[in-house]
């Protein structure tokens, strides 16, 4: 891995009211069926570590210049219309990130200016 992938994993820029999470919006439940509440910095942990999990298998399929911020631009592309699903599916959307998928995001993004 390059020293890229440790960036921090930020919300768009764009989204601005939809980083301004309140505490009680990020729910998930535990081993137990308890409910457990994240904090701001504790989702973008758990969000980072997810993402540059998926870094590393890209970096093994050969994807070498990935980021874990590209991979959260990518899987949080489609929260912009929708807003921020619960944790469950944030987590699901990035383990099951394709490459091809993510390759596809890309070759969009390229097309409509975004800087590389």
């Amino acid at each position: 891995m390059n020293g890229e992938d440790n960036d921090q994993v930020p919300h768009h820029p764009e989204d601005k009211e939809k980083d301004q999470i309140e505490e009680s919006e990020i729910e998930s439940l535990d081993a137990e069926g308890d409910e457990i509440v994240l904090s701001d910095n504790e989702l973008n942990e758990l969000i980072e570590s997810l993402c540059l999990s998926k870094v590393e298998e890209f970096v093994m399929l050969g994807y070498e210049h990935v980021s874990g911020k590209d991979i959260w631009d990518c899987v949080s592309d489609k929260y912009r219309k929708t807003g921020i699903p619960s944790l469950h599916q944030i987590v699901n959307d990035i383990l099951s990130l394709k490459s091809t998928q993510f390759m596809n995001w890309m070759t969009i993004s390229m097309y409509k200016g975004a800087q590389f």
